[in-house]
């Protein structure tokens, strides 16, 4: 795939990376993704890898903007109240990107769906969403790029159970629903912790696009807005895992 003048002008900080370089941003440009989830983490991610020019950003979210959004959905503004998510943030990656096929589906995913894309991004809030998304990558072969965000903390990791052999999935991580999940929605959030777990979910996807870097595989990436200290953690495939043994 050529890079066009444009693309050369637009991408040269990229260019001048030797871990991306020119086969780099060409890989990019034929790269498609699905995100799931266009808020608080979707977005973000979204907006990153719009302006690295991912070819082709699939975005699944059946619900609308609303005033409450705006303190960390920094993807929307007080014009976009009331309008699907999904045909908003496509909008906007129009506008960052014109050469960004942006394809918004505003519709709910339920489990046993097929999604596009070379890569699965979860930036949803609700466990039926993750587990259904795991599932989907497991048995597709797909890389599962997944954060979340509560109160002060974060964090992000890249599920390949059917990927790579001994890989763990999500519900390695995760077996059950939390019988005491909480949300956002019920304990806050700080909007700034949710913006870098986001661009952190982007550039898991840049790498993993373009080979650069060592990919967060195997190992959970955790924030903590109040100190600033992030830590990493290991995480192993569960033997007894009934999504991805």
């Amino acid at each position: 795939m050529a890079l066009s003048p444009a693309d050369l002008d637009r991408h040269k900080r990229h260019l001048l990376l030797k871990e991306i370089g020119g086969p780099g941003v060409r890989k990019l440009k034929a790269a498609s993704v699905t995100i799931v989830g266009a808020g608080a983490l979707g977005g973000p991610c979204a907006l990153y890898l719009a302006a690295a020019g991912v070819g082709r950003i699939t975005l699944v979210d059946d619900d609308v903007v609303e005033r409450s959004n705006l303190q960390r959905q920094v993807q929307y503004t007080e014009a976009d109240i009331g309008e699907p998510k999904a045909v908003s943030l496509a909008r906007r990656l129009g506008e960052i990107n014109g050469s960004v096929i942006a394809v918004p589906e505003t519709r709910r995913l339920a489990a046993g769906e097929h999604l596009p894309g070379d890569i699965l991004i979860d930036g949803t809030d609700n466990f039926d969403a993750r587990f259904a998304l795991n599932v989907l990558a497991h048995q597709s072969g797909r890389h599962l790029v997944s954060g979340a965000a509560l109160g002060w903390q974060g964090q992000v990791s890249v599920f390949a159970s059917g990927v790579e052999s001994g890989s763990p999935c999500y519900r390695c991580l995760v077996p059950e629903t939390p019988p005491d999940a909480e949300t956002c929605e019920s304990l806050g959030v700080v909007g700034a912790v949710c913006g870098m777990v986001g661009t952190r979910m982007a550039l898991e996807a840049l790498k993993l696009i373009t080979g650069a870097g060592k990919p967060l595989i195997g190992t959970l990436w955790i924030l903590d807005g109040l100190t600033g200290r992030t830590r990493l953690v290991t995480l192993r495939q569960d033997p007894a895992c009934q999504d991805c043994n």
